[in-house]
């Protein structure tokens, strides 16, 4: 993340930009300066996540009880010293950005493989070294801390930008994170989450003045050295042949610093004594070899342009304007002040933000309002990906949908009402059991339904309506493009009711239909009865796993024994005993299982958050359902057949309601023609179990 090279050479060759600071000391001195005010600290949350995620087991599923108490430790612990926490969560992907997105998801690909290949080689966990961040803990954390009363936000472009913006405007303390794009925007201090101690509340802060001064660069110059050097918008490859020519000529080579260290104190040096020259007198693409990049080029040091600041390297004309990808830079970070809709607006609301780029490279991607938005699908990817849609789109609803999001209250719905575009980044899934499908392809009919309902899907057994971009990883995927999703028509008793029905009105019976649209999203209208008569929380629990046992043929009673297990003894269980629990072993498909629980999960958010949340969200946080430990146990001990009484630790309670949940989801999925039998029985006619091939999931 962030500029290359630039975190190690700090490290390394600058340690003095590095210097130990202690919060309660930081906020202390900011309330003497400020007297009235509170210290703020703006988090950017997704850096964080691995800094949170304290507990030791982490294939399994996620230890969400254990999570959560970690979240409300580091809360309690700066709210005791009065700073004021704001944290901010990616909510788009910027499309200048989508080339890393790929590539990290790719590489990603390559350690769960590694995983996968350790469990199976040593039958345990690997190492905190290869740890990977269980599916899910970006969008759980954000509702965890909801739930702990903090002010939480979800972006509308990278989520850095925002965190920057909102630190510059609002005087905050500092941002925490660890991203070193925060050492090149001009904004409040930047604190580092890996270097903090929470016991004393020491952490790391690192000060872009100190790197400016060893650099010999001013800040305004960081922007351009960050894109020289390579960034999440400019390859790093793209001025390589520069940087040599850089290093090549540079006279004063350290023989402390490594050679990245020294491309970045060269390309520095050419900055402050060949580039300064001509600040202001010439264009950067006749000082660089930007060649067919400079457009690219100029938005990657735009990106850095905080709400009213201006770059020296742009020769300044009052009326040129950049804006970047089609979200406009707005001149405010509060969410409630921001006017721009990235999909449909008023030509005469066009908002852009002047940062005094020659109009050559005008980046403005005209936003309008009316609403009716034409979109093209530029991925060539056959005849069917060159089509052109016509969206109509209540503007009210467009409004709710992005307020939604914005409060992190809703999960991908703004993203495909305003771009048609959505990502799910890795799952712990084993590439080589084809067993078992991928997540992706097991929940796609679930979100063709609800891109039905967002976007007006059309008649009959298969919608003709627009097709969404996802770019889900999955085994086989090699994410050049995204997979064109058609949506899926829904079939409600009395029809689909509309948007502005489900999210705005108070009409008697209304919460009836949401249910009711909730379920035809699971194509579960048939047992309705069945689902409403169970309790809370387990309502929720039982939808997802009639669904997932309908999809997945190669789900056994076995697997369905352990899931509703570890559900009921989870309740009431002490966070420290789920933490004491040992395992006797790691088996794969436990694993992968708890990956496809936890994915239906995040699924479910999305369908509710569609219908007008006729569920409540707390029904279907992990920390009140799932426990990937006790999953585990609850797996390995229903494999070797022990009773009911035995998975749910002789409690009677839990063996009523044991059977009572087991024969809902039977009873369901006998509904569908699918019965649940033992694997004892199948076992001889499965040999292999089903095959399943990325193609026949595709094409819905």
């Amino acid at each position: 993340m962030g500029v290359r090279g630039l975190h190690g050479f700090v490290a390394s060759s600058c340690p003095h930009v590095c210097t130990v600071v202690n919060f309660k000391e930081l906020a202390e001195r900011h309330r003497s300066q400020h007297p009235g005010g509170t210290p703020t600290i703006v988090v950017d949350a997704m850096c964080c996540l691995r800094y949170w995620y304290t507990p030791e087991s982490w294939v399994c599923g996620g230890q969400w009880r254990e999570y959560y108490s970690s979240l409300r430790e580091f809360v309690r612990t700066f709210t005791a010293v009065g700073i004021k926490l704001i944290f901010f969560f990616d909510g788009m992907v910027e499309q200048s950005k989508r080339d890393e997105w790929v590539k990290r998801r790719l590489k990603n690909n390559r350690e769960i493989a590694k995983i996968f290949h350790y469990i199976k080689s040593r039958r345990e966990q690997p190492g905190r070294n290869m740890f990977f961040i269980p599916s899910g803990l970006a969008l759980f954390t954000r509702f965890a801390l909801k739930a702990l009363g903090q002010e939480t936000l979800c972006s509308l472009q990278e989520a850095d930008y925002e965190v920057a913006s909102y630190g510059f405007q609002n005087n905050c303390l500092g941002i925490l994170g660890e991203d070193t794009d925060y050492l090149i925007y001009d904004t409040c201090p930047y604190f580092s989450i890996s270097e903090l101690s929470l016991d004393s509340l020491d952490t790391v802060m690192l000060c872009r003045e100190k790197l400016c001064q060893s650099l010999g660069l001013r800040l305004a110059d960081l922007p351009l050295l960050a894109c020289l050097l390579g960034n999440d918008v400019i390859p790093e490859g793209m001025f390589e042949s520069f940087r040599y020519k850089c290093l090549t000529s540079y006279a004063s080579v350290r023989e402390s610093c490594d050679r990245k260290g020294n491309v970045i104190l060269a390309v520095a040096d050419h900055i402050s004594k060949v580039l300064r020259l001509h600040q202001g007198e010439k264009k950067l693409e006749e000082m660089l070899p930007l060649g067919p990049n400079k457009a690219l080029f100029y938005k990657g040091v735009a990106s850095y342009l905080l709400p009213g600041q201006k770059s020296p390297w742009f020769i300044q004309k009052p009326e040129d304007v950049v804006t970047l990808d089609k979200q406009v830079l707005s001149m405010s970070s509060d969410p409630e002040s921001k006017q721009e809709f990235p999909m449909c607006m008023d030509s005469e609301s066009k908002q852009k933000l002047s940062v005094g780029t020659d109009p050559e490279f005008n980046l403005e991607a005209p936003m309008c309002t009316n609403t009716e938005v034409k979109q093209e699908d530029p991925v060539n990817v056959g005849p069917e990906a060159k089509h052109q849609v016509t969206v109509v789109l209540d503007p009210e609803i467009l409004k709710v949908a992005r307020a939604q999001h914005v409060q992190a209250e809703s999960y991908l719905v703004y993203s495909v009402m305003s771009s048609g575009e959505v990502e799910c980044s890795n799952s712990l899934e084993d590439a080589t059991d084809q067993a078992l499908p991928s997540q992706a392809f097991v929940y796609r009919p679930v979100r063709q339904r609800v891109y039905s309902l967002l976007l007006g899907g059309g008649g009959g057994g298969s919608s003709t309506g627009p097709a969404v971009k996802e770019w889900f990883v999955y085994s086989g995927n090699p994410l050049r493009q995204p997979d064109l999703v058609r949506p899926l028509q829904m079939n409600i008793p009395g029809g689909t009711p509309s948007l502005r029905q489900l999210w705005l009105s108070q009409e008697p019976g209304i919460q009836a239909q949401r249910l009711d649209t909730l379920l035809a999203c699971f194509d579960l209208s048939s047992s309705r009865e069945e689902l409403q008569a169970v309790e809370r929380p387990f309502q929720a629990l039982c939808c997802l796993l009639v669904y997932l046992f309908v999809q997945v043929d190669t789900l056994c009673l076995e697997d369905l024994h352990a899931f509703i297990a570890q559900a009921l003894c989870l309740q009431g269980k002490p966070t420290m005993e789920l933490a004491d629990l040992q395992l006797d072993h790691i088996d794969p498909r436990a694993v992968q299982l708890a990956t496809l629980l936890v994915r239906g999960l995040t699924t479910l958010v999305l369908v509710n958050g569609a219908c007008g949340s006729p569920w409540e969200m707390a029904d279907f946080m992990p920390w009140h359902l799932f426990d990937g430990k006790l999953f585990h146990q609850k797996y390995l001990q229903s494999e070797k057949g022990y009773t009911a009484e035995v998975l749910v630790e002789q409690n009677r309670s839990h063996v009523t309601r044991f059977h009572t949940l087991k024969s809902v989801v039977c009873k369901a999925c006998g509904k569908e023609s699918r019965p649940i039998v033992s694997r004892r029985h199948w076992r001889p006619h499965h040999a292999g179990s089903r095959q399943y091939e990325p193609d026949q999931w595709r094409r819905y």
